[in-house]
């Protein structure tokens, strides 16, 4: 098998990593709308077909348990009877069209401890059913990829997996990376451990001919160290900014955070005040920075209990039973969602298909609820800063009208909205693709 990284290399960088460093400073860059959700799944388990093959997965979920429209609103939460046909369109639309946005090939805990033979042809076939899926060139997610973490006990395994996988993706795809690849660096809680995966990113784009930068970082954060550390210092934004400008996410780790805290297992739970806790701080710390908060995942599946032997038909308990199950895990991985939402953050995790349902259920009755207002905002704010700008005065809530802008391009984004529903703020598409409200302002002024 081919890898690129020597071993001296990866033993000096491993060092690095458990001596730590100091990082340097990071900006905020301004980039794009990140993916709203990744599906997490083993890596043992992941082929060319299987973006395509999960997303039926999904679809099949919505169309036997959703019901009709009223039913599936109020399993999501929906508090507006008079959207609920919308949304119940929408979210079968989404299904149909691009049920997922982005998906992670897992070499931590969705695959586990494996003999090295066994994880290295992984590592080789799941890189190139990868590029296989790219090279088909139909709509699918971004996927990226997670390691074990760069630790002393499975650092070196981690940095073999990912050579091997990135040297076998990129030799597939002659040093082109797919769009949106990212590593995601699990329980990080060492500047070193970063600067390390980072240096190791450096060294194969270098020797594979790839654009420099191209491989984006993902950091979780899972651990009460990497939240407070030993000093008492918040070491989030340390973090980030070691891996640079790759850095585009930050994980929520809920369950290992609230087990390392001593929460027991049936009380660790997405809602639980640690994870409250774990969340304003990464908010408040990364806000001014380009790094998108993503949350955690809701480990109560909404799978049916029951199957149907060969030549057999389920008995109505048994289909009752089925039924509540996936409807009773829709509903809590709903709430979760909209928990994230009310506190500002639009990413969670996946770990099953039948998941999504709710999630877009969610993501979309978010928007759908308060479209009417936001739109009546949006337009409003536009002709008072236009007009304030005309006369030479100053629009001293250009923060508030950004943010009414960024709603709508989020909803736009993920399919809650459509084109009617941006001709009601009175916004062109052209005017919404700047991505600012300042601009916009000042291109009507002008005028």
């Amino acid at each position: 098998m081919s890898t690129t990284l020597s071993a001296a290399r990866v033993s000096s960088l491993l060092a690095a990593a458990a001596a730590g460093s100091v990082a340097t400073h990071r900006e905020a860059e301004g980039g794009g709308r990140r993916p709203l959700h990744v599906l997490y799944g083993g890596a043992h388990l992941f082929k060319a077909e299987s973006p395509a093959k999960l997303g039926k997965l999904a679809l099949a979920a919505f169309e036997a348990h959703a019901g009709d429209a009223s039913t599936f609103g109020s399993l999501v939460g929906l508090s507006l009877d008079d959207v609920a046909d919308e949304l119940f369109a929408r979210v079968r639309a989404k299904l149909h069209e691009a049920p997922i946005e982005a998906m992670c090939i897992d070499f931590e805990d969705g695959y586990g401890w494996r003999s090295d033979a066994e994880e290295d042809a992984d590592a080789v076939r799941s890189a190139e059913a990868l590029a296989t899926s790219v090279a088909a060139g139909a709509r699918r997610p971004t996927i990226g990829m997670r390691i074990k973490p760069l630790t002393a006990d499975s650092g070196a395994r981690a940095a073999r997996t990912l050579d091997l996988f990135v040297t076998a993706l990129l030799r597939a795809r002659a040093g082109v990376v797919p769009p949106g690849f990212t590593v995601t660096l699990p329980k990080a809680t060492s500047t070193g451990e970063v600067l390390a995966l980072a240096a190791m990113l450096q060294d194969l784009e270098e020797a594979l001919g790839a654009t420099p930068g191209a491989i984006g970082m993902e950091l979780m954060f899972e651990s009460p160290l990497a939240l407070v550390a030993a000093d008492g210092s918040h070491p989030v934004r340390r973090l980030v900014e070691a891996g640079g400008a790759r850095v585009v996410a930050a994980h929520l780790g809920a369950y290992d955070l609230t087990a390392s805290c001593g929460v027991a297992a049936p009380d660790q739970q997405l809602d639980h005040p640690l994870c409250d806790q774990a969340r304003t701080m990464m908010q408040l710390t990364l806000s001014p920075l380009d790094v998108a908060v993503v949350d955690g995942a809701t480990t109560q599946l909404p799978l049916a209990p029951h199957r149907a032997a060969p030549g057999e038909a389920l008995g109505t308990t048994e289909k009752l039973e089925n039924e509540n199950a996936v409807r009773d895990g829709w509903h809590l991985h709903a709430l979760n969602v909209r928990r994230a939402l009310a506190m500002g953050i639009h990413a969670g995790w996946d770990l099953h298909p039948a998941q999504l349902p709710a999630r877009w259920g969610a993501v979309f009755a978010f928007y759908l609820e308060a479209r009417a207002a936001m739109t009546e905002r949006l337009a409003r704010f536009v002709e008072q800063a236009t007009r304030a700008t005309r006369v030479g005065q100053v629009f001293d809530d250009a923060a508030t009208g950004q943010g009414l802008l960024v709603f709508f391009l989020r909803g736009l984004a993920c399919g809650a909205f459509d084109a009617s529903d941006l001709e009601a703020t009175g916004l062109r598409r052209e005017e919404l693709a700047s991505r600012s409200f300042a601009k916009i302002v000042e291109a009507r002024s002008s005028r």
